[in-house]
């Protein structure tokens, strides 16, 4: 399997890992290239967010990334500390939320916003090789999810990846204080990859039967959601 085609594969494996409420910020600058001033619009930006904690993202694939996967013969396995879940809806796996900050907007979940990593990763198991794939970030922003992953030793990253049915997904919280910590769990949320994306796969490997209405994923993430301090006067 070429470089191009390992990465693709392992990017549209690895871009549902992002999450709802994980990832790297959107638009952040490339390594070596962050100066003080975007160093303090991001200081900025992160005292107007609240922070997750004691969190996880667990990502269900639906049948139709299973044929993708079948397609080109690859199996996941998961590296710890995230762990396959495996019952009658299918397989899924799980993996702990290393740090994240954003809004899950209970009173409007399509607005929800965020970015941070996850621990742990997956391994893609194909007939051309075995690919690790970890030290997974992404953003979300306007219901649409962009991140970076390590594949196989390779850094990669991509500025659009997914479409995220925030407004499909459940939304729930546990009643709490205003300005307390509050767990908040989001579930069944599904993603759609997005045209770029597509075009890319298209590009690697050929003609196949996804498109920007095929429901490759679902997600559910479950955090305690601290709330940012009030703003002073």
């Amino acid at each position: 399997m070429s470089t191009t085609r390992r990465t693709v594969l392992g990017a549209a494996l690895a871009a549902p890992l992002l999450g709802q409420l994980t990832g790297t910020a959107a638009g952040a600058a490339p390594a070596g290239q962050d100066g003080p001033t975007g160093r303090a619009a991001r200081a900025a930006r992160a005292a107007r967010l609240g922070s997750l904690s004691e969190g996880w993202v667990e990502v269900r694939w639906t049948p139709a990334a299973q044929a993708q996967l079948d397609r080109y013969q690859a199996v996941v396995e998961e590296i710890a500390p995230a762990r396959m879940v495996h019952d009658e809806r299918g397989a899924a796996v799980r993996l702990p939320v290393r740090t994240a900050q954003g809004d899950p907007s209970t009173a409007d979940p399509a607005k929800a916003h965020g970015d941070g990593s996850l621990d742990g990763g997956v391994t893609l198991r194909t007939s051309e090789g075995t690919f690790r794939i970890v030290n997974v970030a992404g953003a979300l922003t306007d219901g649409v999810a962009s991140g970076r992953c390590e594949v196989g030793g390779a850094d990669m990253g991509h500025r659009s990846v997914f479409r995220c049915g925030l407004e499909e997904g459940t939304l729930t919280a546990e009643p709490a204080p205003p300005g307390q910590p509050v767990r908040v769990r989001v579930s069944q949320v599904p993603l759609r990859a997005t045209q770029e994306v597509l075009d890319t796969l298209t590009t690697s490997f050929g003609p196949h039967p996804v498109t920007v209405d095929t429901v490759l994923a679902y997600v559910t993430a479950e955090g305690l959601y601290t709330p940012p301090p009030p703003a002073r006067e």
